[in-house]
């Protein structure tokens, strides 16, 4: 079974490459489309022709558009993103350095939703008997759907924050704490070093935007949650379990919720992609050193190289995502195994 999940994860990845090398060909055409000029924003005013004409040689600019292509894909084959066009630092070292604050977010995030869509999802279930409270819930999953991850930003802030000033909403940690970078990952890097109060400090920063992106997250896991186990519920097996003598709570955990999983996973690993890309106005809000913040920076200068890395960065992550939820399902559902 382990070779038959190896093998199927790595064809998923042999078949995002193509897609990958299309979409990084888009983004590439169509950030050169802009009518922006990221060499002159990057010069002094008092710059000569001769100095502008020598930066967009330095950059490769002065190719043509197939060459300039051809020559990123080599480069960024070997690992070479470029130099930013607004720091004059390397683009890889700028993505790795933000990278792991953003996966922490997403974990983050994505644990709060989880943990809310599933419970609140058992809760709705259990709640089918009863019109009323069963509408009631029904209505606050609708309204928590419906506010974007940067409002409940923006809300949390004014009321944890500012109105009862119980929580941070600033930065991964308090200009008093640092950690050394080792992985980049402020969890691992402060359990390595025995730092405990900054591991604190960093948890207690992650609370508010954790809980924005988690928020947002949630409703659509009760609402697959909960109709997933109205489509279980009264299967045979289900039955079988009752007659059996075993309680509701046991026969819905143990028996209708395992089946129901299978479409929550399907949406959880949709829902995951866009929890990714969500986190850029999140961190942009909460002044999170991330790659959303990186990539917001990068649009503010029409910094193209990091632009290009930081979009192939997120195609990337998306198409893991996907290969990692198409491998979990083909484990938890043995009949879509080849024979």
């Amino acid at each position: 079974m382990i070779k038959t999940v190896a093998g199927i994860f790595l064809r998923r990845l042999l078949v995002a490459v193509p897609m990958m090398i299309v979409v990084s060909m888009m983004i590439f055409v169509v950030l050169r489309m802009l009518p922006a000029d990221p060499i002159a924003m990057s010069l002094p005013p008092n710059a000569t022709a001769v100095e502008a004409a020598a930066l967009k040689a330095a950059y490769g600019f002065d190719k043509p558009l197939v060459v300039q292509y051809f020559i990123w894909l080599g480069n960024a084959v070997q690992g070479d993103f470029g130099t930013s066009i607004s720091t004059k630092t390397g683009v890889l070292g700028l993505i790795m350095q933000t990278l792991p604050a953003t996966i922490e977010l997403v974990f983050f995030g994505f644990l709060i939703g989880v943990v809310l869509g599933i419970g609140g999802g058992l809760v709705m279930f259990r709640l089918r008997d009863n019109n009323a409270a069963e509408q009631a819930a029904d209505l606050v999953s609708t309204t928590m759907l419906s506010v974007p991850e940067f409002l409940w930003a923006i809300g949390l802030i004014l009321l944890f924050g500012v109105a009862v000033n119980w929580l941070p909403f600033i930065g991964r940690l308090d200009p008093l704490f640092s950690v050394p970078a080792r992985t980049g990952f402020l969890t691992i890097d402060a359990v390595m070093a025995g730092k405990w109060r900054e591991l604190g400090n960093f948890l207690v920063h992650m609370v508010l935007p954790s809980l924005a992106l988690g928020l947002h997250f949630a409703p659509l896991v009760m609402r697959v949650v909960r109709s997933s186990l109205l489509d279980v519920i009264l299967e045979d097996y289900t039955t079988l379990a009752r007659l059996r003598g075993l309680k509701e709570g046991r026969v819905l955990v143990r028996h209708a919720l395992r089946n129901a999983a299978l479409p929550t996973l399907s949406l959880i690993g949709v829902q995951t992609t866009f929890l990714f890309g969500g986190t850029l106005l999140i961190e942009v809000i909460f002044a999170y050193p991330g790659l959303g913040n990186l990539m917001t920076n990068a649009v503010r200068y029409h910094d193209l190289p990091v632009i290009q890395a930081v979009a192939v960065t997120y195609c990337v992550v998306v198409l893991l995502i996907n290969a990692v939820v198409d491998v979990l399902y083909l484990v938890l559902n043995p009949r879509l195994r080849p024979a």
